[in-house]
């Protein structure tokens, strides 16, 4: 079976991914910023040995046996965040299987973080999932919960479900019809965060953002999920409403997606910027049937496989920038060629 990341998704016009992440400690074990070195090799051991009775196809990875590009192919997929990477300590791992749809982080912000990924939209799928994980595990271990707080973790806006659901939205259409601000503002307003997942502070590249929860506390899962649903499906209905705006002048909005179309297939040198600008761009006039020339899945991989350490990974090779950035419009090539 394909990788999650590789798969066909219900409304992946407009949300890219969906993920469910629970936080969760072991009972008696001090949180990870107050753990001890013997502690969290206790903890490591704990997991380890449970991965038999666990199921889901899951393997375990230590950190420090992976490679860097390895690590940081991960973190481009959204698999693992950087902070983890970042951090330099022996007793940090992952169980992950073949997908890559399931991912729990060992020794990061918290014990245990477990995560289930999807493409497109599919926030109650990835909930059900989630609990029946959950619940397996918190037959193996003790968590660590109070009967007034509900699951004690190691950032106090964790507590509470421990849970963080968050989707990915590719937004051009409210971008280029002046409307974003206000969606944002919505969306803010409705106890959700918003953040550019490409580019620094507000200057956002490929008009892709992450939005999650900010309550986990006082609220049920079944709470986040209903409100989390109906801003995202609010969110593809505006989109959608913008981009059949933007498709009314047809002749200028041909240009302008094939114009991006045609430096991505003509370029000799692409930075990673550049690079998500252009495919955001390419895909928003492939999902509205203007670029002929490819479908969803090539697309899919136009975003993957240019990323910095995929590529490497794809080539088998560690490279320099400037390698990278002309391997980039390599890659991009034999993609559409396919």
């Amino acid at each position: 079976m394909a990788n999650w990341y590789l798969q066909n998704g219900k409304n992946s016009d407009v949300v890219i991914s969906t993920r469910v992440r629970l936080a969760r400690n072991i009972k008696d074990l001090s949180f990870e910023s107050q753990c001890k070195k013997e502690d969290k090799k206790q903890i490591l051991s704990k997991i380890e040995s449970i991965v038999p009775s666990l199921g889901y196809g899951l393997q375990l990875l230590k950190l420090k046996d992976m490679d860097n590009l390895t690590k940081i192919s991960l973190v481009e997929k959204h698999v693992i965040s950087p902070e983890f990477v970042n951090k330099a300590d022996e007793s940090g791992a992952i169980l992950i299987n073949n997908e890559e749809n399931i991912c729990i982080m060992i020794n990061e912000a918290d014990h245990i973080r477990m995560q289930v990924f999807a493409e497109g939209m599919a926030i109650e799928e990835l909930m059900n999932l989630a609990i029946e994980i959950d619940q397996e595990l918190e037959k193996l271990l003790d968590y660590a919960y109070s009967e007034k707080y509900g699951y004690l973790t190691a950032c106090p806006t964790d507590v509470g479900t421990g849970l963080k659901l968050s989707v990915i939205v590719h937004l051009p259409g409210l971008e280029e019809t002046g409307n974003l601000n206000k969606v944002l503002h919505i969306v803010n307003n409705f106890g959700m965060s918003i953040k550019a997942i490409y580019g620094e502070g507000n200057q956002s590249l490929g008009n892709i953002y992450q939005i999650s929860n900010k309550q986990t506390l006082g609220i049920s899962e079944q709470e986040i999920v209903k409100n989390m649903k109906m801003i995202t499906e609010k969110i593809i209905e505006q989109e959608r409403i913008a981009r059949k705006y933007l498709g009314k002048n047809q002749e200028s909005f041909a240009d302008k997606v094939y114009r991006s179309f045609g430096i991505l297939t003509n370029a000799r040198i692409l930075s990673s910027n550049e690079c998500i600008d252009l495919l955001s761009d390419v895909k928003l006039g492939t999902d509205m049937g203007v670029i002929s020339e490819l479908d969803d899945m090539k697309v899919k991989k136009l975003f993957l496989y240019t990323k910095s350490a995929n590529l490497q990974k794809y080539y088998g090779k560690v490279m320099d920038s400037n390698e990278i950035d002309a391997k980039r419009t390599e890659i991009i090539r034999q993609i559409i060629a396919q």
